[in-house]
């Protein structure tokens, strides 16, 4: 009897094989997360969560110092990466463009917050409550 693929074979990244990818900083993971995210088709890409990325966008941000520009740059080149599969693609493309201001995992928290039905995400970040929609600060 012949088997159909399932979506249970799809392959998920974990941040970590994210961030050496992009970042190259220990080569032999580089080599091994290179190896694996070429042998990724359009018809079997590897899958990226929204959690991936909001740890991804934070970790470049706090411990590799990129700034907000160059990781809207990155997520952009990215989503275009034909091998990669995101959670609410359409959602994080749209993301992406219209988050000019404000940490991009911040806007990401804010969407999975309005996706499941919450009116705000409270934060004591004022830059985020200044420039993320959705984002209120506690005080």
């Amino acid at each position: 009897m012949e088997q159909t693929p399932r979506e249970e074979s799809v392959k998920a990244l974990d941040t970590n094989v994210l961030l050496r990818f992009v970042m190259r900083d220990d080569e032999s993971q580089f080599a091994r997360a290179s190896e694996f995210l070429g042998s990724r088709t359009s018809d079997d890409p590897a899958f990226v969560s929204l959690v991936v990325l909001v740890e991804f966008a934070w970790t470049l941000r706090q411990r590799h110092g990129l700034s907000p520009t160059d990781i809207h740059a990155l997520v952009t080149t990215l989503l275009e990466t034909r091998e990669l599969a995101f959670e609410d693609e359409s959602e994080v493309a749209a993301i992406v463009a219209d988050a000019t201001r404000g940490e991009f995992a911040d806007h990401l928290i804010s969407y999975c917050a309005r996706r499941a039905g919450c009116s705000v995400t409270v934060t004591f970040d004022q830059g985020a409550a200044k420039a993320v929609p959705g984002m209120e600060l506690l005080s």
